[in-house]
Formats: structure tokens, C-alpha cells, sequence
């Protein structure tokens, strides 16, 4: 029996309906990230509320992209590229949801800084929030663009902000011995770097995410190789 004709174009429109709804999650993400951070890098609790605040619709654009994925799923059994492209949307809105947490937690900890004079040592934030966003971007744009390439380069980067965490964290532990009347500041901007290398974390994930739903091949757990100099 001849299958009908609808079915490959009801298939497509799922996938990309469930594609859309990860984009928006992606985009909400970031909003709330850049909403916690400007919070604390322009000392304004009213953007660390609104992060606070979107952690919600992010969570609720999980559990559709989970109940559309499922029903995808069963509803048309799709096989090879379609399957993989459809499961690895599944786990990149659960890498989102967890950006969105990081988001949560940095906000939280901007609002405890806002009560007190400014640390100059929140300085050190800037560098590592332009690294940890860039990542971001670029590994939702290789989910998108199902740039294996861009995707597989996220690793070394994510050494990199590794660095940059470390680097802040011994910063911060000096201060904290030289001043510690500060000591829940620095505290709290050890925890919000570290929120930020996270972040790195989830990119990772995503691209991890993207080379495979793109190529079928799986780099979890690779081990880094620098380049040849």
C-alpha cells in the first residue's frame, strides 16, 4: 500500500516546529544570561529579577520540546539523520535549560553584591562573559548550520575558559587573604565565574550535540588535541 503522499511533509514540519522552539529557547537563554550579567556588571537588580523571571518560560519550552520530540518519535520512527536530528534537538534544550539555571544562580548572587560597594575584582567577570557567550552563539550557530567543523573546535575553547576560571579563582583567593572583610564578595564572584565555566560546559554539549545530529559522529569524551605548531 502506497504510504500517503503527506507524510514526508508532515514529518518536516514537525522537525522544524520542534527546531523552532529550540532557537526560541536558545535566544531566551541568552537574554536571561546577558539580564543576569548586566545585572551585576551595572549593579541594576531590576535585570537580575527579570533573569530570575524568565527561568520560568524556559523551563516550560523544555517540557514542550520533550513532548514534541517524544511524539515525534512516535508518530513517524524516523531513522538515520532524521533520528539523530531529532534526539540531539531533545538534549540541546536540556543543555538550554540548565544555561538558564546558571543564569538563575548568577543573578541571584549579582542581587547579594548589589548590597555593597563595587570589588574592583568584579572586572574580572568581563573576559570570561565575553568568552562563555561567544561559545554559546557559536554552538547554537553549528546546531543550526550543521557546521561539523565549528562544532568539533568548541573543545579547545572550552580549555581556554577553563583557564580563565582558574586564573580568576587564585585572584580571588589572594584577595580574600589580603581583605578578608570582603571575603563573601570574592566568594560570590568566585561562584558567579564559575557559573560562567559552566556555561562554557553547555556550549560544549550542544556542539558535541550538533557534529553528531550533522555527521553521525560522536566526540564526548575525545581527548583534547592542541594544535600542531
Amino acid at each position: 500500500m502506497t504510504p500517503p503522499k503527506h507524510i514526508l511533509g508532515t514529518f518536516d514540519e514537525a522537525l522544524s516546529t520542534l527546531r523552532n522552539n529550540v532557537l526560541m529557547m536558545a535566544s531566551l537563554t541568552t537574554r536571561s544570561l546577558d539580564n543576569a550579567l548586566n545585572g551585576l556588571l551595572q549593579r541594576d537588580d531590576d535585570l537580575c529579577a527579570t533573569a530570575i523571571a524568565d527561568d520560568e518560560e524556559i523551563d516550560q519550552l523544555e517540557k514542550q520540546v520533550d513532548k514534541d520530540g517524544i511524539d515525534l518519535l512516535l508518530r513517524f520512527q524516523p531513522v538515520a539523520s532524521d533520528l539523530r536530528r531529532v534526539v540531539s534537538a531533545m538534549k540541546l534544550c536540556s543543555n538550554l535549560e540548565r544555561m538558564g539555571d546558571q543564569a538563575v544562580s548568577i543573578a541571584r548572587k549579582a542581587r547579594k553584591l548589589n548590597r555593597h560597594p563595587v570589588l574592583p575584582e568584579t572586572e574580572l567577570i568581563g573576559p570570561m562573559r565575553e568568552f562563555s557567550m561567544q561559545m554559546f552563539k557559536d554552538s547554537v550557530d553549528s546546531y543550526v548550520s550543521e557546521d561539523v567543523d565549528l562544532g568539533r573546535a568548541l573543545k579547545a575553547r572550552d580549555k581556554a575558559l577553563d583557564e580563565m576560571n582558574a586564573n580568576a579563582s587564585r585572584r580571588l583567593i589572594e584577595r580574600m587573604a589580603q581583605d578578608p572583610e570582603q571575603l563573601r564578595g570574592y566568594l560570590n564572584l568566585m561562584f558567579i565565574a564559575r557559573h560562567l565555566e559552566r556555561v562554557g560546559d553547555h556550549a560544549t554539549n550542544i556542539a558535541e550535540d550538533a557534529v553528531y545530529a550533522a555527521a553521525a559522529e560522536d566526540i564526548r569524551h575525545q581527548p583534547f588535541q592542541p594544535a600542531d605548531r
